[in-house]
């Protein structure tokens, strides 16, 4: 069981009535990985994780965690396994300390980084010791963030994890998702902040109406998907007619354009871009949100990859 992969699905599939959530997905994730799972709202991505987590049963299909059916297996699965969901819900009564205490007794396993991940996220006694209904959204995230963390899970799933968090925290958790990955754990990361996917994950999943588009390294997506150029014109007239590169849909900005341009059509570009009028220009590798518009832009609804 420990040599079998993170997470592995086969033709995943989620029916709510007659209306199809996740439709025949098939995903493979190594141990070790720190893995993004991207797309727009509606996609399936949640309901994806619920199933992996075991919240929701498949309609048809396999869903192995850590090679254990988080279902029927759920017992075995729960203490090697950290969750952190998109609407995160907590009992307001109950003390942050008390709420660790419950998450970490559902989940049948000790709790030995708590201290520390609370220290670094800012988590005082005094913070823990209160209601948790009287807790700020970004106070609520880190609470989060240390019941996913704190019993050192082999597998931690998490959905929109920075949501909340101030610019500070972000860099702290970006720290522990390196820290996570260098001891070997695994991290299954779904989000809609593009950048963040592109600084974390080494490959990422991109769904669309519950069906998979791709499935690339991160540094493949960008380099295969379009090329960032800027014009600057000294003659101060401003846009104007730009010819066949039209068709890459420029925009302006006084006497600045940008374009994204295929790889194999950048050359060409420039060959017709470029005159007396051009100050300078710059060709730069697209990031991660410019490739994943790219891609949906080319991909129609339920294609696969």
């Amino acid at each position: 069981m420990r040599d079998a992969p993170a997470i592995e699905l086969t033709g995943l599939t989620k029916a709510y009535g007659k209306v199809v959530g996740v439709d025949r997905l098939s995903l493979t994730v190594g141990a070790g990985e720190v893995f993004g799972f991207l797309g727009p709202n509606g996609a399936g991505k949640t309901t994806t994780l619920r199933c992996l987590v075991g919240l929701l049963r498949p309609s048809r299909g396999r869903v192995k965690v850590l090679g254990l059916d988080p279902i029927t297996d759920h017992g075995r699965v729960a203490p090697r396994l950290g969750y952190l969901p998109g609407e995160l819900r907590l009992y307001p009564e109950l003390s942050g300390s008390q709420t660790l205490d419950l998450l970490s007794a559902l989940q049948s396993a000790p709790a030995p980084h708590r201290s520390d991940l609370c220290d670094r996220l800012g988590l005082t006694n005094a913070v823990l010791e209160r209601p948790v209904g009287g807790y700020s959204r970004g106070m609520k995230q880190k609470l989060g963030l240390v019941q996913a963390l704190q019993h050192d899970p082999e597998l931690v799933v998490l959905d929109e994890p920075t949501e909340g968090l101030d610019p500070l925290v972000q860099e702290t958790f970006h720290a522990l998702l390196h820290e996570r990955a260098g001891a070997g754990r695994t991290v299954l990361l779904s989000s809609h902040v593009l950048p963040e996917v592109q600084r974390t994950c080494g490959r990422v999943a991109i769904v669309r109406d519950g069906k998979l588009v791709a499935v690339e390294s991160v540094a493949a997506l960008r380099e295969a998907r379009a090329r960032r150029i800027r014009l600057a014109y000294s003659d101060g007239l401003g846009a104007r007619p730009l010819g066949g590169a039209e068709r890459w849909t420029p925009r302006w900005q006084g006497s600045r354009v940008e374009l994204l341009v295929p790889p194999s059509e950048v050359v060409g570009a420039l060959r017709g871009l470029l005159g007396p009028a051009v100050a300078d220009v710059t060709v730069e590798e697209a990031g991660l949100d410019e490739a994943f518009l790219d891609l949906y832009r080319h991909s129609g609804p339920g294609e696969g990859p």
